[in-house]
């Protein structure tokens, strides 16, 4: 398959940019989330794309990309939010196979924190009870969140996750504590990286960018807002690392629905970021907006598949 992806992906001006984004790396499959990559799958993606691809920093990569010197079959992998996982599980298979990584860091939730999709999904994982009362909660669109069976946890969390997802950042934290609370679930509290290991991280050579401090969906804000999310992220994890950060991810990722194209990138830019990445579905080419890098990973299981996905995005 290399050589297709050395002709979709040359070196030099026309060259192609796949950047893979991965979010966990569960020690074992977890049944709620049967897609969630865990460490054997990471382990056998990552010899997939070293076979494939000249896998570069992030940083590198966008540098390259618009001054037209990218090497062949390009590419970049990334993690974003900042989960304890990426440390304890990824990074080892990472070192392994001798392969850089960009890790985006939501810096409110280190050393003990918890994002709300997660208090959501541990407060239906860990309820004792046979159902859900949630009637008086109410989601984005103002409908009542209503009374559940928890006899199939997983169809549950699908439906509700999306109902609550847009909800402005202070009404969600409320409402999915409201949630673990009529759940009566005992909750984790080491679900995030620490401090440390993100020192840790950077230590082993793998590069640490922001992601806002709350992972709110920035659309939903004021500029003003976004860049206090934005600037402080980066300001906590220069003060953590000793150095200065240039790398932005943007929150959920979506153009024009989780970020405004037409503010959010020259934001990003006015507060001195170097390049940042979206979640669009797409390679991207020199020329490209380097403040809305795309960002893709296919999900089928078998390697014939998986690898005809990323040429088939590298066609986009």
């Amino acid at each position: 398959m290399t050589p297709f992806f050395r002709l979709l992906s040359p070196a030099g001006p026309r060259a192609r940019l796949s950047v893979l984004i991965f979010h966990r790396v569960l020690r074992e499959p977890d049944p709620l989330f049967p897609d969630e990559v865990d460490a054997a799958r990471f382990d056998e993606l990552l010899g997939w794309v070293k076979s494939w691809f000249d896998v570069l920093p992030l940083d590198q990569a966008a540098r390259r990309l618009q001054d037209g010197s990218l090497p062949a079959r390009a590419a970049v992998l990334t993690f974003d939010d900042g989960y304890a996982d990426n440390h304890d599980v990824a990074l080892p298979l990472l070192r392994k196979h001798g392969l850089p990584c960009s890790f985006f860091i939501a810096t409110g939730f280190l050393d003990g924190g918890r994002m709300w999709n997660d208090t959501l999904i541990e407060a239906v994982r860990r309820s004792p009870l046979a159902e859900l009362d949630l009637r008086g909660l109410s989601d984005a669109q103002g409908a009542d969140l209503g009374r559940h069976a928890l006899a199939d946890r997983r169809a549950l969390l699908g439906a509700l996750i999306p109902r609550v997802k847009y909800l402005a950042p202070e009404p969600r934290l409320a409402c999915v504590a409201a949630i673990a609370a009529r759940a009566e679930s005992p909750l984790p509290d080491d679900l995030m990286m620490s401090s440390g290991q993100v020192r840790a991280l950077r230590a082993a050579g793998m590069q640490i960018g922001a992601h806002t401090v709350s992972h709110p969906i920035l659309a939903t804000l004021s500029p003003q807002a976004a860049a206090d999310e934005i600037g402080r992220s980066r300001d906590v994890l220069e003060r953590l690392l000793g150095e200065r950060v240039g790398l932005f991810a943007y929150p959920n990722g979506k153009p024009g629905t989780d970020y405004l194209p037409e503010v959010h990138p020259a934001l990003v830019r006015e507060l001195g970021f170097d390049a940042a990445v979206s979640t669009r579905w797409a390679a991207a080419r020199r020329g490209d907006d380097p403040f809305q890098i795309p960002r893709f990973t296919p999900w089928d299981r078998g390697r014939l598949k998986f690898g005809l996905r990323l040429l088939r995005n590298l066609s986009n």
